[in-house]
Order: C-alpha cells, then structure tokens, then sequence
C-alpha cells in the first residue's frame, strides 16, 4: 500500500481509517467544515479551530524523559521534565503562550518542525524525510539542555489513525514507541549519554478538528526485554474510538494491533500517588498493572480553553499474550495519564 499523500480528498472529506504507510500532509484547510447546522466555515475559522500537539518520551531504567509542544491557537503550552529513578531527582518546567507566539506546528507528521520559544527557553523538533530521523533540541535558561535523534529508518511501523471527531470535526494521531535514540542530556551539572542508557523514544503527533471537550486515559511503555527486543506499547480510551482505536504493540518494530482497553484506576477521593492502575484489553492480549511513582499534573482554566491532566510515570507489571508467546512485565518503567480538555 502507497503511503497516503494528502488526508483530505478532493472534496473536503477526511479519510478515516489506519493508514499502515502513514500520510505525508494533514491538509486541514482543505476540510470541509462546517457547524452542526451545516453552515461552512472560513478559512480563518478553521486556521484557529485546529489543534496540535507532539508528545515525546524518551526513558530506560536510570531516566525518564517527557516534553510537549502544544498549539491551540489561542494559547500555546509546552513542558519538559526530568526524573532520575534511582536518586528521585525531578525537574519539571511549563510554560504558556497567549496567541501561540513564537509557536508552530507543521501540518506534516513525517517532515517539518515543530518549535516553541519564549525568552531564553526553546523547545524544537525536527523531522527529516532522507534520512528518517526526528531529532530534539531542547535548551532552557536553568541550563537543562537535550539534544536527541530519534531512527526511524530502520523497520518504522508507525500507527496512523482517522476518526470522527464530534458531529463535524476529526482526529488524526500518529503513533510509535519504542524506537532507537541517540544522544545527551545536561542537567544538574551532569551529562548523560542515551547511547550508554539504551534509551528508547516514543512519539505523539496529534492534530484535527477535535471535539470541543474530550478526556482520555492513556498508556505508554518503551522498554528493551531480556532477550534484546524492544518492545513498545499506546494504549488510549476516550479520544480516538469512533470506529478505530490507536492502541497497539510494537515489538522490535513490528506492529500488532490492539483491541478496545478498559483504564481502572482511582482519580479522587481517598486516592493515594501510589494507587495502581489496571488495564485490559477486549482481546486478552493486554492484561497489566501499572503503579504509579511520580506525576506532572496541570491544572489550566482559561474559561475559553481548560485542562485537567496528570500524567504518571511508573513501573508496569503483568502478561502480554499474543499469539505465539507471553510476554510478562516485571516493572518495567513507562507512562499513564488522565486528560480532560477543553479547547
């Protein structure tokens, strides 16, 4: 199967489905918008209407990396953060920008920058078709530095998906985990070299016409079995489930897909930090708990535009059942979250 040029057809329509090869343009001002009664929408509707956003995670036993670049058009949010398993040092800086300023997210998920600057604090990342590579820089005035490269030229099986997104809208979100990572971190004085630590990235590239409240829970795992595989793990309820999910495993690049994931977990109440989640999986591949070790939350009312998010990283324990093995989770290190949005 080609890999798909462009996401929007010749009439306005979004393609929905997976797209085993990916798609080079999310050709949203081609979108035929409209309200929910019909009337179409300008141009400039849909320029500030369209959401964006990257996650990346870049993680291995001695460190746990997470970074985002977020564009909402009318405000922008990107954040990074550091935690050091074995000493529980954590860093974390968050920054917003009213507008989007100093804030862009090319519509191709494969090429293209995405940057966020304010003052001395930068945030970039860059893809490049030839070769296959995602790289990261990240540079802030408390002399956190991360300069990273991320292969996706060898084996690269990203999962790509289209769904309905409310009564006129859609979602597209681009998913890999587990993906070979070179490069350094600078923080509190020490270097880190990703060759060293075996890092493993895993990638988000998000964008559409979303719903204008939604919430998802998620799960992410990046991690290197004992046999030398690696092994990648999206698991997500909520968002994308209008007829295709996004959740699957890649295991040393090869994609298996999941079916729907139930998320239990405690959110209020006499909940503690270290409260464990569980998930499952409809198919029995996916049954796992995950307990939590530290968190970023956020908490942003903009009244026009709103978040309530924690993401959690911890250790990961249980069976993975596929068809010809078991894989079992003995604390591997990887992410949760619990998102609502309004934007």
């Amino acid at each position: 199967m080609m890999k798909k040029h462009e996401l929007i057809d010749q009439d306005g329509q979004a393609d929905f489905g997976i797209f085993p090869d990916g798609v080079d343009d999310i050709n949203y001002l081609d979108f035929d918008l409209r309200s929910t009664m019909g009337k179409s929408r300008s141009t400039l509707f849909k320029k500030l209407s369209f959401n964006q956003f990257q996650f990346i995670s870049l993680s291995c036993e001695q460190l746990i990396i997470g970074l985002a670049i977020v564009d909402l058009k009318i405000a922008s949010h990107c954040f990074v953060y550091v935690y050091d398993p074995q000493t529980t040092e954590f860093d974390e800086v968050s920054f917003i920008s009213l507008l989007a300023l100093n804030t862009c997210i090319d519509s191709t998920p494969n090429t293209g920058q995405a940057t966020f600057r304010k003052g001395r604090n930068s945030v970039t990342i860059n893809t490049t078709a030839k070769p296959q590579i995602r790289s990261v820089e990240v540079n802030l005035k408390s002399g956190l530095k991360i300069s990273a490269c991320i292969d996706e030229s060898i084996n690269y099986n990203p999962l790509a998906v289209c769904v309905r997104a409310g009564f006129t809208g859609f979602h597209f979100t681009q998913k890999t985990a587990a993906l070979p990572c070179t490069g350094t971190l600078q923080w509190r004085g020490n270097k880190y070299v990703f060759e060293e630590l075996k890092i493993l990235a895993s990638v988000d590239w998000s964008a559409g016409f979303m719903r204008r409240e939604t919430f998802w829970n998620w799960g992410s795992l990046a991690c290197t079995l004992a046999d030398g595989r690696r092994l990648g793990l999206n698991l997500s309820a909520g968002v994308i489930e209008t007829g295709f999910t996004e959740n699957a495993l890649w295991l040393d690049g090869t994609l298996y897909k999941i079916d729907m994931v139930d998320f239990q977990f405690e959110r209020y109440g006499n909940a503690k930090a270290t409260s464990k989640w569980r998930l499952r999986s409809n198919d029995g591949i996916i049954n796992l708990y995950f307990e939590p070790i530290g968190k970023r939350q956020d908490k942003t009312n903009l009244i026009i535009i709103a978040t309530n998010f924690t993401q959690h990283f911890g250790r990961f324990y249980g069976d993975i059942t596929l068809a010809d093995e078991v894989i079992t989770l003995s604390g591997e290190w990887g992410f949760t979250e619990d998102h609502y949005a309004k934007w």
